[in-house]
């Protein structure tokens, strides 16, 4: 019988016995709270569905290639955090992104000092060597941590790039002196598009699932210092993605062009300060525009964006995305989010703590607010988190990374000198989503009394065997017991784990039986499996 509705009781409780407990209880021990409930009613219906889930990722972007070069003794344990769908002990080993966003280099780090770029750990590798030649041993720790995505069943690859390679920008650099304009010397897209085609042909012949090219980033900001980028206009990008399109039908490398990588959502529906670099959506999916980019081979009706600058507050992102969504939708776009970290300003103090009081339990919270309304309301089909590593410095705690690195002369020693490593809550809360919600896993409808301090999403297996419902509760003094019940399916669920994650416990798993309730504890993000008869 095909599932079709899941019923869900749930009473809110004063937790008087409650805590997180460094030790997580046995997967076949069910939790047996002190409680007093509250009723709440949530129902799930299987019947109703939305978007299609394509993957969740992260960066490599830039300290992962010191790390797969130099940190020989711990990059195994550090990979297997990121890639692992391994649950032993009652503890993930890792998150499982199913995303892995590469960067290719604009070649800086050959430069050295002469790249203009003051940061050594911001310059970055290039496989097309100033003679013209390919030299496929450069980025050899980004390959290492290619190869471990690979071994441990990632299935998606994305390649990106933020320059051109040096060789063929105005100024010889990997950071643009163009300003609203593209770094791309004039005669030189032809030889930009073959480049991004050849390294994407030579990963594919090599076995490595690569799904997806972006050939710019941000193209809304100029890009004049510090890191390598470059500003762009749409009509640079829209003749760029033509002439990329034309090589990887040359080379016959079956990968899809990601247009996007916006520098937050409102560039892709508005026009937003500079009209020839926004309202993305209309001008390149809109058959009369100039820059229509919708009819070509390798292009999928596909757009992605980044979630700054639009995120200080609950009903202000849920706005925006709302916007975001109808705009994709009345084109037939399908939107992914391909970056975010918690790097803007702005906050509500009323949502957030602000930085100086802030744990990492706090901005990873934060972090699921965010990806539940780029699910929910903007209807992404992939998430990804800016970087998967670095230096924790100047006080940002887990703003900008999952994994913190020390290297080891300290904060500001040199990263090809091994140091330690540490997963952050970030990494954690990530998983809760990653590691549970598949690629091919369909969001599904979910009737609650949603609020910012309470919310949830509930995805199904391609198979329908399997429900994932993924649940934040930011209240401090309330838990959440789920007792459950379900109509349209045969019988009831076959079992129920759930994964919770709080400022002490790391996707620690449990079980109940499938009439028992889950506990939902304070400040946390729970991930409820229920397999399905």
């Amino acid at each position: 019988m095909k599932p079709s509705l899941l019923l869900l009781s749930i009473a809110s409780a004063l937790l008087a016995g409650c805590s997180d407990s460094d030790s997580p209880l046995t997967p076949d021990t069910p939790q047996q709270p002190d409680f007093v409930s509250v009723e709440k009613a949530v129902s799930i219906d299987a019947g109703t569905t939305y978007q299609t889930m394509r993957g969740f990722g992260a960066s490599d972007c830039w300290t992962a290639d010191y790390v797969g070069q130099y940190w020989t003794r711990q990059r195994d344990a550090i990979s297997e955090l990121l890639f692992s769908t391994d649950i032993a002990d009652g503890r993930a080993k890792g998150i499982g992104l199913s995303q892995w966003r590469v960067n290719l280099g604009g070649g800086t780090a050959a430069q050295g000092d002469a790249s203009g770029i003051d940061e050594k750990t911001r310059r970055a590798a290039s496989f097309l060597t100033g003679t013209g030649q390919y030299d496929w041993n450069n980025c050899r720790g980004q390959q290492y941590f290619m190869q471990r995505a690979k071994d441990m069943g990632c299935p998606s690859f994305v390649l990106f790039s933020n320059t051109p390679p040096v060789q063929f920008t105005r100024n010889g650099k990997g950071f643009s002196a163009s300003g609203a304009c593209s770094n791309l010397k004039e005669d030189a897209y032809d030889d930009f598009a073959d480049y991004l085609a050849t390294v994407a042909q030579h990963y594919l012949h090599a076995g490595y699932p690569v799904t997806h090219l972006s050939p710019v980033n941000e193209p809304q900001y100029n890009w004049d210092s510090g890191q390598e980028g470059s500003g762009w206009q749409n009509s640079e990008v829209a003749r760029l993605i033509r002439e990329l399109d034309r090589a990887l039908t040359d080379k016959q490398a079956d990968v899809t062009i990601l247009p996007g990588e916006a520098g937050d959502w409102e560039y892709l529906y508005k026009t937003k300060g500079d009209a020839t670099r926004s309202n993305v959506i209309a001008d390149f999916f809109t058959p009369s525009s100039a820059d229509y980019i919708g009819n070509l081979k390798h292009t999928a009706n596909l757009l992605c964006g980044h979630s700054y600058w639009t995120d200080g507050t609950w009903n202000g992102m849920r706005k925006v995305r709302q916007q975001v969504a109808a705009a994709a939708q009345a084109k037939g776009i399908e939107l992914w989010q391909s970056e975010w970290s918690m790097l803007g300003d702005g906050y509500s103090s009323e949502e957030f703590v602000g930085y100086d009081k802030a744990t990492e339990m706090d901005i990873a919270l934060y972090m699921s607010k965010v990806i539940h309304n780029d699910l929910t309301q903007a209807g992404v089909g992939s998430w990804s988190f800016w970087t998967s590593m670095d230096v924790p410095r100047w006080g940002h705690q887990n703003r900008f990374l999952l994994i913190a690195l020390t290297p080891a002369g300290g904060e500001n020693g040199d990263l090809a000198q091994e140091g330690s490593y540490r997963p952050t809550a970030t990494l954690w809360v990530l998983g809760n989503y990653s590691r549970f919600i598949r690629p091919g896993y369909v969001r599904i409808r979910m009737d609650y009394n949603e609020s910012r301090h309470f919310f949830a999403s509930a995805w199904m297996s391609p198979d329908k065997k399997e429900v994932v419902a993924v649940y934040t509760n930011l209240t401090s003094d309330k838990g959440i017991r789920l007792s459950e019940t379900h109509t349209g399916w045969q019988g009831k669920a076959a079992s129920v784990r759930f994964y919770t994650t709080t400022a002490r416990k790391q996707l620690a798993e449990s079980s109940v039986s499938p009439d028992g309730p889950v506990v939902l504890e304070p400040m946390s993000v729970t991930t409820v499996v229920y397999q399905l008869n």
